[in-house]
């Protein structure tokens, strides 16, 4: 698509339309249409999608998809799959599916099949992990491994940190998972105090071995094991490298049989499918691995081959849209109902809004619509008692995605329904609302006199009308946790290419990246230099010279 998208046809009807659904009520259209669940819900790779509780008649869905054609989606994504460098600002393929794809047919880059090379590290995964799982692979002194800490940031730590904890169910017993991100010395520092140095081993996640965050935690953790061990020479017992740099890697003293490559077509944010899930495979095993790669590669062909209609990806793409370009909705939540999902939102907060926070186009103009909104959540029932008061009564409406397994790892009484009932509920209540009249009625069955009732009325109001989807898993498992990722992934590059953006650069990382070496110099210093606004150059005085100055 060279023109921008609201020039298409599709658009221009879309907003005309929008205009027609405004006047509509979700309980109304319910009420008048009992079909309308069976017509407006999915399954693909396992996963079953309700999309019915959403602003949309059968026009809407027709005049989105006829959007998603006009935009070109089935050029672009046969351009993805087959390789072609569609990262334009980078000159990159964009192929994480390759890293999941289980046919054995090539994959081309350049000409190149790199099936060989992916299948070469994920069997050199899987005998390290065998390894180190068995007890085979021992420490310095001789003691196994029962700690892991992977050390990373961003794609590096928020993927494997969020499937770790997604897949503890199917993890060995004996072997602990860590991450750390973060450099301030308070995330390494306070883990290593609960470390013994023989029985830990570290993963530098870092491609080009230069990464500032990371290899200032590795440097430390380094530091931490050699004076607990009492030898240079055990760091090649107790490190090894997610990276791309030999000579980086064996300066700071990690053997080549412990580096695993990945590639430049491999962005970070799609990367824990990759050799940047070694930790994931240390903790739940290789053939647990192998299975999420499973779901992601049943999604990737569901993608593939279901028409724009039936497409889990597509319409879940396609509603994000419209509801932030046509009704100006500026947030999405993501609301899993499990606790193993804890971290999937932080996982989703980087892949959209670092894929479509843009506001350029792949042809260099400036973009005069609405592209990705800020993706935020936290795992039900918990958010019920924080945040959902401003999702069913806010001055602003929020659409949202409900995650539920129907089946637990841990049924321990009553509790799984108690989930399952409290997920249907909120998306009904955010669907249904309360009138007025409903809330008096509850208040005189429940004996409030009259003043007292009318008082309160306006405060038990519910305007209702706000939408959501609900994903319904058959449980949490590596495949169906490989199929939910991918969808995302997918739905992501669905509303980029709506949006005409390049999904797959992050350039708005690389200024502040710039400007921290910049003023790390000064510290070294001693004195801010010139060039600074007066701000920033106030700031650093103020610190070089203590907090009480």
């Amino acid at each position: 698509m060279q023109g921008r998208p609201t020039e298409l046809p599709a658009w221009r009807s879309l907003r005309d339309h929008q205009r027609t659904v405004a006047g509509m009520h979700l309980r109304e259209l319910f009420a008048a249409d009992p079909g309308r669940f069976d017509r407006f819900s999915v399954q693909g790779a396992g996963l079953f999608l309700d999309f019915s509780k959403h602003r949309i008649v059968d026009e809407t869905l027709g005049l989105l998809t006829a959007l998603a054609g006009q935009a070109g989606l089935d050029a672009r994504r046969q351009a993805m799959f087959s390789g072609d460098p569609i990262n334009v600002t980078e000159s990159r393929a964009v192929l994480h599916t390759a890293l999941r794809n289980r046919s054995s047919g090539p994959v081309l880059v350049d000409g190149v099949d790199v099936m060989p090379a992916i299948r070469r590290v994920l069997g050199q995964m899987r005998a390290f992990s065998e390894a180190i799982r068995s007890g085979r692979s021992v420490g310095h002194g001789g003691q196994p491994i029962r700690d892991v800490v992977n050390l990373g940031i961003g794609g590096s730590d928020l993927g494997p940190l969020m499937a770790c904890e997604a897949l503890e169910p199917y993890a060995g017993a004996g072997l602990r998972v860590h991450f750390v991100s973060n450099v301030d010395g308070a995330h390494l520092g306070r883990l290593l105090k609960r470390l013994d140095p023989a029985s830990t081993l570290f993963i530098v996640a870092s491609k080009t071995f230069t990464t500032q965050e990371t290899l200032a935690n590795a440097h430390s953790a380094r530091t931490w094991l050699v004076s607990g061990l009492g030898s240079e020479s055990a760091v090649a017992k107790h490190f090894a490298a997610l990276s791309t740099n030999l000579q980086g890697t064996a300066a700071f003293g990690i053997p080549d049989d412990r580096v695993f490559a990945f590639w430049d077509w491999v962005g970070g944010r799609y990367s824990l499918w990759s050799a940047i899930g070694l930790s994931i495979a240390l903790y739940v095993g290789m053939d647990n691995f192998d299975a999420m790669l499973d779901g992601g590669c049943a999604m990737d062909q569901h993608f593939r081959g279901a028409p724009p209609e039936q497409n889990l990806p597509v319409i879940m793409g396609l509603l994000g849209v419209w509801y932030r370009d046509f009704w100006g909705a500026a947030s999405h939540a993501i609301l899993p109902y499990d606790q193993s999902l804890h971290r999937f939102a932080a996982h989703l907060q980087q892949l959209d809004m670092e894929s479509n926070g843009k506001r350029t186009d792949l042809q260099g103009r400036d973009i005069d619509y609405p592209t990705g909104p800020v993706i935020w959540g936290e795992p039900g029932t918990n958010g019920q008692h924080a945040f959902f008061q401003h999702l069913h009564q806010g001055t602003d409406w929020t659409p949202c995605d409900f995650i539920l397994p129907l089946r637990s790892h841990y049924p321990l009484g009553d509790h799984h329904r108690m989930l399952m009932a409290n997920c249907f509920a909120q998306s009904q209540a955010l669907m249904q609302g309360r009138t007025a009249e409903e809330a008096r009625a509850e208040m005189r069955a429940q004996g409030r006199d009259a003043a007292a009732t009318e008082r309160l009325v306006p405060h038990k109001v519910f305007p209702g009308n706000r939408p959501s989807s609900t994903l319904l898993l058959p449980q949490l498992t590596p495949y169906t946790l490989g199929a939910l990722i991918a969808l995302y992934e997918h739905k992501v590059f669905v509303q980029g290419t709506i949006w005409n953006v390049n999904s797959f650069d992050q350039w708005g990382v690389e200024l502040g990246k710039v400007l921290a070496g910049r003023i790390l110099q000064d510290f070294g210093n001693g004195v801010p230099a010139s060039g600074h606004d007066a701000s920033t150059a106030g700031l650093i005085r103020r610190a070089l010279g203590g907090a009480g100055s």
